[in-house]
């Protein structure tokens, strides 16, 4: 797969350099940056054999086509092992019963966090893309726990809102250029109990955000947009973590 995340794309750029003119600094440099993502991943609790599935069946799907309601999917927007047992972790430690998922993809994240859901506990996610959204169906088969809602997640968190749902755990990994619409709108029509914890990812975007804002690519500029407005506003606290593409915990104040 291409490196998407800070640390994948600093180990290339150090492996080119060392190709050009070879050097035990560089050398180093590079396993420092390249053996990272392998090292963490061993050292975090294995993921169940149906994630695996769904890992294998990600990673081998054909997905270079055009059209569809999402303009590019491919096996680098699976959250993955540790980013899906933190999720798993964060569910259980929460004691969340009602989870809230924007951007399904092929239902990896959704079905770790369900793991860890009370028999009573519900997840609802949500996925723009026909194609994506057959895969996640049949990932869930057999999981009651998870509703899957196709179609623009803007009009499904209206929907939502408009039934009186509440939920008290939220994973954001769609649009990056609508990161603060969905935020500020399930905010504003109360899909967020007060206390709930929202994750979403991808908020270094390929450490566009913390680099040039003039090489910065319309994702990345929204990504950082969404990250500065998220620090001001007065009804959230978060911390950014440095795993994979970036990672943000907030806590809903009000």
């Amino acid at each position: 797969m291409r490196p998407v995340t800070p640390l994948a794309i600093l180990a290339h750029e150090l492996e080119l350099l060392d190709r050009r003119q070879p050097s035990a600094r560089l050398d180093r440099a590079r396993a420092l940056a390249s053996r990272l993502d392998d090292y963490l991943s061993a050292m975090t609790v294995p993921e169940s054999d149906r994630l695996a599935a769904v890992n294998r069946r990600t990673l081998g799907h054909p997905w270079a086509r055009p059209g569809g309601a999402v303009a590019t999917l491919e096996p680098e927007m699976l959250s993955g092992h540790v980013e899906g047992q933190l999720l798993r972790f964060l569910v259980a430690v929460s004691g969340a019963r009602r989870v809230l998922e924007i951007g399904t993809f092929t239902g990896y994240s959704a079905l770790a966090m369900a793991e860890s859901l009370p028999a009573d506990g519900r997840l609802v996610t949500c996925e723009a893309d026909p194609g994506a959204a057959a895969i996640a169906r049949d990932a869930f088969a057999g999981c009651d726990r998870i509703t899957l809602e196709e179609g623009p997640a803007l009009a499904t968190l209206e929907r939502l809102a408009d039934a009186g749902e509440v939920f008290d755990f939220a994973f954001v990994d769609a649009d990056k250029t609508q990161y603060w619409d969905y935020l500020d709108l399930a905010h504003r029509r109360g899909l967020f109990a007060p206390g709930a914890v929202v994750v979403v990812d991808n908020t270094l975007y390929q450490g566009e955000v913390y680099l040039d804002p003039a090489h910065r690519s319309p994702r990345g500029e929204a990504v950082a947009g969404f990250n500065a407005r998220v620090a001001a506003h007065p009804a959230f606290e978060q911390v950014l973590l440095p795993l994979r593409d970036g990672v943000t915990l907030i806590r809903v104040l009000t």
